[in-house]
């Protein structure tokens, strides 16, 4: 089965300071993989490289057996224009800390631009697909509000919908609920659960180590742009072999 990630050895750096140093990852389809760590590890970063927000420097990612950014040109790799990224990139949905919603459309418009202006999807069409993803996630009834009548967790819960309109192959969730009051993240938590149950591919950068624990097939540790330690939630979390993965985990727990 082709991976629907297979990262080798990928390096970025931003001036003299490295932040990821040989990055190996391989995700199958379906599964659910939480990177967790301290700030500054790279997670956020390798996530972006993995939709080529960001340009690695050296090695290479494949999502779903071709390259995101390039096309190989006998031993060495060229990038591709920005029509065909953005197009190899219509596979990866990205939900990102800070919804990215646009404030002067309602919800349904949010849900609806990308699909009709991208993809070309009729807007009759397009409007029936989010009014079910709006329910999928629980805001029908806020398809005709604008972002900023509404709270914290029902924006993300609408950007999750808006990404998953694109019916994408994979989602990255770059900590979805780090902006979120307290009592707000559990219902994105939970749609993000019930998204995991339907054998969506996901990586997913957290802090939220019950969430890791509950839905993960493997939580990987990233710390000073490598990765240290790399599992199953029971052991990575719950009988974790080094010790900065330990000292991490009494910090957060």
């Amino acid at each position: 089965m082709t991976p629907m990630v297979e990262a080798l050895g990928v390096e970025k750096s931003y001036g003299p300071f490295q932040i990821l140093k040989g990055i190996d990852l391989v995700v199958r389809p379906g599964e659910v993989v939480c990177l967790i760590g301290p700030s500054g590890s790279g997670k956020t970063t390798f996530l972006r490289c993995l939709n080529h927000l960001e340009t690695i420097d050296s090695g290479q990612i494949l999502i779903d057996g071709d390259y995101i950014g390039y096309r190989r040109s006998g031993d060495h790799l060229q990038e591709l224009g920005p029509r065909e990224i953005c197009k190899r990139r219509e596979q990866i949905g990205m939900v990102f800390q800070h919804f990215n919603l646009f404030p002067h459309m309602t919800v349904l418009e949010n849900l609806i631009e990308a699909p009709t202006g991208v993809m070309k999807v009729p807007v009759k069409s397009a409007k029936e697909q989010a009014l079910s993803l709006l329910k999928r996630v629980g805001l029908a009834e806020k398809a005709h509000s604008y972002p900023g009548d509404l709270s914290g967790g029902q924006k993300q819960r609408v950007a999750i919908a808006r990404a998953l309109a694109m019916k994408p192959k994979m989602m990255l969730f770059d900590e979805p609920t780090s902006a979120l009051d307290p009592e707000l993240v559990g219902e994105v938590l939970a749609v993000m659960n019930d998204l995991a149950s339907t054998g969506m591919t996901m990586v997913v950068v957290t802090h939220e180590m019950g969430f890791a624990r509950q839905v993960a097939d493997r939580v990987v540790f990233m710390a000073d742009g490598a990765v240290i330690e790399s599992g199953p939630p029971s052991q990575v979390i719950d009988n974790p072999q080094n010790k900065r993965t330990i000292e991490f985990l009494k910090a957060v727990l």
